[in-house]
């Protein structure tokens, strides 16, 4: 019997927090799901927090999901949806609020590159380029974001 919500607002609340569900054809695949929410996610009620910050936690999340699934040889980048605005490579990413969400990087070719995109229009591919330097370890970007939400 300790699972009895004891408010209607406590209903609403516990109706207003994030839950992620995905399904996979291999049913071993890790799902982003299956990891804790940070705190930083889950402690504020949907009111409390703009578009631009949902969307900002929500794609930190899936970001550092794919980055787990890459080999050492790949980084994560971004292609754009429609146009031929093409593929960044993700260095940073942030939002502005109400509505805007920013991503930092580079394009193939080294120049730099910024998208900055309203949250509805927010359509993003996540993609595995090979990593720059070989050698190199790879920039998990992903990690260091969800590292960044858990500190807040």
């Amino acid at each position: 019997m300790g699972d009895e919500v004891k408010t209607a607002a406590e209903a609403y609340e516990a109706a207003a927090l994030p839950r992620m569900h995905e399904v996979h054809t291999d049913p071993d695949q890790p799902k982003s799901g299956d990891q804790p929410l940070p705190k930083s996610v889950t402690d504020k009620s949907v009111k409390q927090k703009s578009p631009a910050q949902w969307a900002y936690e929500r794609v930190v999340l899936y970001l550092k999901n794919f980055e787990e699934k890459l080999d050492n040889d790949h980084e994560a980048a971004i292609g754009f949806a429609g146009g031929d605005a093409g593929v960044l490579r993700i260095e940073g990413m942030g939002y502005f609020d109400p509505d805007i969400i920013t991503f930092y990087g580079v394009d193939p070719a080294g120049a730099r590159a910024q998208l900055v995109q309203h949250v509805g229009q927010l359509n993003v591919m996540l993609r595995a380029l090979p990593k720059k330097v070989p050698d190199a370890e790879p920039k998990r970007i992903g990690f260091r974001l969800v590292a960044d939400l858990e500190k807040t």
